[in-house]
């Protein structure tokens, strides 16, 4: 999976869902899973982007953004997501957090230094 390191900063108002994992080990199978759901997501009504990141010791932290909540709880309900959020649950994670926050002021540099 190739993809910029840094996603678009879209007009604002915007959503970001903030999901933060540990990995339990062995995640078997999560790994193509996570590339399946992440293609799945880029192909959802309201998607705008996202961010992604592992650490050695399995603590990864994705965060999607979108254009609107009704967008978030519609790609929260996709089929082929929720088998992974089950499987996640049953097998992959040692413990998550989500969070979903509304995006009111962003900007990016080092060439934006203004708030």
């Amino acid at each position: 999976m190739t993809q910029p390191r840094f996603a678009p900063l879209p007009a604002l108002p915007y959503y970001a869902v903030i999901f933060t994992n540990q990995l339990a080990d062995p995640a078997l199978g999560y790994a193509a899973m996570a590339d399946r759901i992440f293609a799945l997501a880029q192909a959802q009504p309201g998607y705008l982007g996202a961010e992604t990141t592992r650490d050695a010791s399995g603590l990864g932290i994705t965060v999607s953004y979108w254009s609107d909540e009704a967008s978030i709880l519609a790609w929260k309900q996709v089929s082929e997501h929720l088998i992974a959020q089950k499987m996640g649950i049953e097998s992959w994670y040692a413990h998550y957090a989500l969070r979903v926050a509304k995006v009111e002021r962003a900007y990016s540099g080092p060439q934006e230094r203004s708030l």
